[in-house]
This record gives structure tokens, C-alpha cells and sequence, in this order.
């Protein structure tokens, strides 16, 4: 197996590409040298402010609604300690490898700007258990998604500590000290303003929100290809995707989708042998026409949703944080109302091409509808039910998909003692796209399932080289036309092509752009 490049830290903001590599792919990380000199720099004043007779927030005083409690220096460590032991609250099923992997980047990232106060230890510390394939338990839920991903955050801060559990390297469950001494990382003591500098901040929706991005790029060109399949195989028209009938509404996204398909279509004998004036059909149903502007929307809520995120990435999320000229300020950089809103406006896109790619298979399976298409597609009809039921699985994944697009970033319930009396939700929102994201793929995946024993059964007309070599893809997976099957592991096995993106490889080799 080639081993993948160091992901630099501390240089440059991280770009999402480096984020999907090191939390999905496990590529190590290096610290920049001139960062640790930034941040040895930066905790220089952190020492001068711990002295100081006058408190300091989170230097020298409790925290939340009780920052208005002096702290004496000898209590200062139990402090610390307890900050983080009391915010690893979280609860319910273990979150994701590849989600904390991108929290423990992303906070790594922020502790080598230099404005957060930590030792270079800490920083060190932190590149060492993602190089070492240590990955701290992180519970579903307890983050409100301000003061940023508290909870998720404490449960990593706990591991450095040797607390808690991990996964190791092997994905083995065992206790952080166990897994610390086998990687040779000596456990961190924090001192002040670490524990605050270790858990304010949005990484945990932000690493859902690019991760997100990379799967939801793969998926938006996936429908364009399921939709083109739709469109051929049930004799509809490529007419309605020309650039000069584009041009009239200057969308960015819809010329996207809508080259994508003249481009998988354009070659098509199928959609050849219908085209001219014995065609007596005006208009294909919106789910066949309209397709580049609801998979447009979805391209064009991505371009928002991307630029959100390379802002966030750009930043240094912490309270207090230190600034360049070395004063201490309280701040509201935590909030993660910006975030949160992307990953809503995300979930209500997927929901939408999710549904209109589940009109599109109800089409073809109903006679009155597809233009010559057996019912159901199915081989003896009476006898067989062909894809009838996969359908079904369709209709509820959108109706689920429904229910997820309502958005979390709308909801607050104070906490703190209404202290922190406003909160993002930003975690809620994350936590309910990677699930509708899961869901767009199996629906795409029905849909390309549907269009491709469809293209079968118009023999002897042929499918365009495009549309063909998907196709042919599926069936690597899953027989073409013929008696009823055990279907779900045809359907399964039709999604992992969609999820791995084999079959957006196919549309990327076949798209003009």
C-alpha cells in the first residue's frame, strides 16, 4: 500500500483536500517549525498574564458563568483538568473515525496559529496521536454547536490526558493511558488556559461540512449520469439541455448539470431513434427536464456552502484568544451560526435531487408512464414483481430525507445558566447531512439500478457509450433482465459503486467540461 504524503500544519490554512486525507485516509502530519516557534511565542504571554494579581478569563478564573470566580495559582492544574474531565460529557453511539480524526486536525490547526496560548507540548501532542492512528471516543451527542464542539472536543483533550478510551491503529477499544504508552506519547498535564484553548471551536462541524463537500461533488455527478439514464431509457428528449436555452437563465450550476447530459446523451441511438417530427411528444415530465435545475441548485448551494468552509478553515477559533499584539480578548469566534447554516442549506439540496431521482425511477416502472416499458420492469408480469419494491426503499429514504432537511440551525435552547443563551446546533446539523448524504447515494443508487435493466430491455436499440458503460458497470454487481431475485444485495452492491464513486469515474470520463 503507498504511503500517503505528510499533510503540512501550521504554514498555510489546511485546504479540504488536506482534511479528507488525514481524517478519511490517514495520512500522517508535520508541524510547521516556524509555527511551534509561534505558539512558544504566544505562551510566553500566557505565563506573564498567569502572575498577574488582576484575572484573566480562563488564565485565572472558572469558566462559562462562573468567570467571575478568581482561581488561585495552586488550584490552577485541578482547574484544567476538571474543565475537561466535566466537558467530556458526551453520550450515545461512538462517533466516526473519520469525524474525529478531522476534529483532531482541525483543532491541531488552530493551536499552531500561535493565538491560542498553548505549550508547544500540546501541539506536539496532538500531531502525535493522529500519527499514531490514536482515535478518542467521541459520543453522538452533546455539543450545541456553541461554545463551539465543547463536548466532542473534551473527549480528545481527555485522551491526550491518558483518560477515557481510544481506538488504536487496529481499531481496537482500550484505554488512552494503555494506548499513549504503546505509541510512546507521555500524557499531557495541562496548565493555564489550555484546557479552554482545547475545546473552543466549531472543528467538528467544520470537518462534517468537508467531508461532506468531497462525497457530495462525487454524488451531484452521479445524478447527473443516473438522471441521463433515466432520460434515455424512457425516450425522453435531450433538446431541452442546449447551451443556447442554458444561456437564457445564466445559472452557474444548472449549465453544469445540463452540459453533463448532452454530453452523456448527445451519442445515445436510443434518444437518436426517436428524434424528429414522428416524435408527437411536446414536453417530457419535470423529473426528465428539469433535472439540470434541481441538480444545478444543489451545485450552486455546494459553490456557498464551499466558500463557508475555506473561510473557516482560514481562521483561528478560540475564547479568549490572544492577539498579535499580545492581549487577551473575550470573543464570539466560537459561534458556529455560519456553519450551521451551510450544513442545513446542504441537507434541504440533498433532500431535493434525492426526490426528484425517486420521481424518475417511479416513471419507469409504470406502463402509462414509460413509453413501452414492461410494469415494474419485470420479467413475467403477475408473476414477477420486478423492481416494484425498490421503489419502495426509494420513497422512504426521501421521506426520511424530508424529515432531516428541517433545519437544526434554527433551534436554541440556552445553557449555562443562560449564560450562553444562544447556541448554533451547528453538531445536529452536521450529524443529520452525513446521514442524508448516505441516504442520496442509495437513492441514486435505485435509480441507476432502475435505468439500467430499463436500457436492457429496450434491445435491440443500443445505449450511448456513456450511459452504456454504466450500465455495464451494474452489471458486474447485478444480472441484468429476468425472473425476480433476492434483490437487496443487488441494490447494495449497486451502492457501494455510487458511494466508492466508480460511477462518477464514468460520467468524469464522459463529461465535456
Amino acid at each position: 500500500m503507498t504511503e500517503l504524503p505528510s499533510v503540512l500544519v501550521g504554514d498555510a490554512p489546511l485546504s479540504p483536500a488536506d482534511v479528507v486525507a488525514v481524517a478519511r485516509h490517514g495520512a500522517p502530519v508535520s508541524i510547521s517549525p516556524a509555527a511551534l516557534d509561534r505558539v512558544a511565542e504566544t505562551r510566553r504571554v500566557i505565563d506573564g498574564l498567569a502572575i498577574d494579581p488582576n484575572p484573566h478569563y480562563g488564565v485565572s478564573t472558572g469558566f462559562g458563568a462562573l468567570a467571575t470566580t478568581f482561581i488561585a495559582p495552586d488550584r490552577r492544574l485541578q482547574l484544567q483538568a476538571s474543565l475537561i474531565r466535566s466537558h467530556a460529557a458526551g453520550t450515545g453511539a461512538e462517533v466516526e473515525r473519520e469525524v474525529v480524526r478531522g476534529l483532531q486536525l482541525l483543532r491541531l490547526q488552530t493551536l499552531t496559529s500561535g493565538r491560542t496560548g498553548v505549550r508547544p507540548v500540546v501541539v506536539e501532542t496532538y500531531a502525535a496521536l493522529l500519527n499514531a492512528g490514536i482515535t478518542p471516543i467521541v459520543r453522538e451527542y452533546g455539543s450545541l454547536g456553541c461554545s463551539g464542539d465543547l463536548a466532542p472536543l473534551a473527549h480528545i483533550a481527555l485522551a491526550t490526558m491518558g483518560e477515557g478510551d481510544v481506538r488504536d491503529a487496529s481499531d481496537a477499544l482500550v484505554p488512552a493511558s494503555e494506548a499513549l504508552a504503546a505509541a510512546g506519547i507521555q500524557p499531557l498535564t495541562l496548565v493555564e488556559k489550555e484546557g479552554l484553548a482545547l475545546i473552543n471551536g466549531t472543528d467538528g462541524m467544520l470537518g462534517m461540512l468537508v467531508l461532506a463537500l468531497h462525497d457530495l461533488e462525487t454524488l451531484l455527478l452521479t445524478a447527473d449520469m443516473a438522471a441521463a439514464m433515466s432520460v434515455e431509457s424512457q425516450l425522453g428528449t435531450d433538446a431541452v439541455f442546449a447551451a443556447d436555452l442554458m444561456s437564457l437563465r445564466p445559472q452557474a450550476g444548472q449549465a453544469v448539470s445540463a452540459a453533463h447530459l448532452r454530453s452523456f446523451l448527445g451519442d445515445s441511438p436510443i434518444v437518436h431513434s426517436h428524434k424528429g417530427p414522428e416524435d408527437g411528444r411536446v414536453q417530457d415530465a419535470y423529473s426528465l427536464r428539469c433535472s439540470p435545475q434541481v441538480h444545478g441548485t444543489a451545485r450552486d448551494t455546494m459553490g456557498y456552502a464551499s466558500t463557508i468552509a475555506d473561510r473557516e478553515l482560514a481562521s483561528v477559533i478560540d475564547n479568549p484568544v490572544i492577539t498579535v499584539d499580545g492581549r487577551i480578548e473575550s470573543n464570539g469566534n466560537f459561534h458556529g451560526a455560519p456553519v450551521a447554516a451551510v450544513l442545513d442549506f446542504l441537507a434541504i439540496s440533498v433532500a431535493d435531487v434525492a426526490s426528484i431521482s425517486e420521481r424518475r425511477t417511479d416513471r419507469a416502472l409504470d406502463p402509462a408512464r414509460s413509453h413501452g416499458l414492461p410494469p415494474f420492469l419485470a420479467d413475467e408480469v403477475g408473476v414477477d414483481s420486478g423492481l416494484m419494491i425498490a421503489q419502495y426503499a426509494a420513497a422512504g429514504i426521501v421521506s426520511e430525507l424530508k424529515r432531516l432537511a428541517v433545519p437544526a440551525s434554527v433551534d436554541s435552547i440556552p445553557s449555562s445558566a443562560m449564560q450562553e443563551d444562544h447556541v448554533s446546533m451547528g453538531w445536529a446539523a452536521a450529524r443529520k447531512l452525513r446521514r442524508a448524504i448516505d441516504g442520496l447515494g442509495r437513492v441514486l443508487a435505485i435509480e441507476i439500478l432502475t435505468g439500467a435493466r430499463a436500457l436492457d430491455l429496450r434491445a435491440p436499440l443500443q445505449a450511448g457509450p456513456a450511459t452504456g458503460a454504466v450500465r455495464d458497470l451494474v452489471r458486474t454487481v447485478a444480472a441484468g433482465p429476468g425472473p425476480d431475485r433476492f434483490l437487496s444485495p443487488d441494490m447494495e452492491a449497486v451502492t457501494a459503486l455510487v458511494q466508492s464513486g466508480a460511477v462518477a469515474r464514468i460520467a468524469k470520463e464522459h463529461a465535456n467540461d
